[in-house]
């Protein structure tokens, strides 16, 4: 374990700069999308990853301008690892109806760091609307789950949202997405990608 924890950081060493640079890059483009997800414990802004996570980052936004996400909980959160939500049932079952294919195996992809957006899944391609965000990195995802996005205001919020593990019996009530809005479209704005409606 502590020799795979070592190698895990000595990638991400590597790695960090690389991601520095493109965080600079996006900061004076100054054009990537933006969403603001009001929550019951307060506000929190993520940039998305549109270059990276094209179709995921059309899919969410397309999402966001439904309303699908407003009242939605954060259904299962787990100290030290992330906060889940996106789910209209609120167990960790729904979704949009449909899925979208992943975009982590791209060579260009995003890695987990802390903030990170990323879609949460049952497997390849099962993608929909569940999103996690990350409070740390979580180097064991990289190349399973899409990064598409990262919190640029609001970790503070993020570190109050409720800690619940729907695994376990008498957990407390989750805290909530009030409202999610498009504060920045798409440079290309169009819709998602969508592969077979779910079963």
């Amino acid at each position: 374990m502590g020799a795979q924890l070592a190698s895990q950081l000595s990638k991400y060493e590597e790695a960090w700069p690389h991601e520095q640079e493109l965080r600079a890059q996006e900061a004076e483009a100054d054009d990537l999308p933006r969403v603001q997800i009001e929550t019951t414990k307060g506000t929190i802004v993520v940039e998305l990853f549109e270059n990276q996570a094209p179709n995921t980052v059309a899919n969410f936004i397309s999402l966001v301008k439904k309303g699908f996400y407003d009242g939605t909980p954060f259904h299962r959160v787990l100290a030290g690892f992330m906060a889940q939500g996106g789910d209209p049932q609120g167990d960790g079952t729904g979704g949009p109806g449909y899925h979208i294919a992943c975009e982590c195996y791209r060579e260009d992809r995003r890695l987990h760091f802390r903030g990170s957006l990323s879609m949460a899944h049952a497997g390849r391609d099962t993608g929909g609307s569940q999103f996690f965000i990350t409070f740390r990195p979580t180097p064991h995802l990289d190349g399973r789950h899409t990064v598409f996005g990262r919190v640029i205001e609001g970790m503070d919020v993020l570190a109050k949202i409720t800690r619940r593990d729907p695994e376990q019996p008498r957990q407390p009530e989750p805290d909530r997405i009030v409202k999610a809005t498009v504060l920045r479209d798409m440079k290309q704005p169009r819709e998602p990608e969508i592969l077979e409606p779910a079963q």
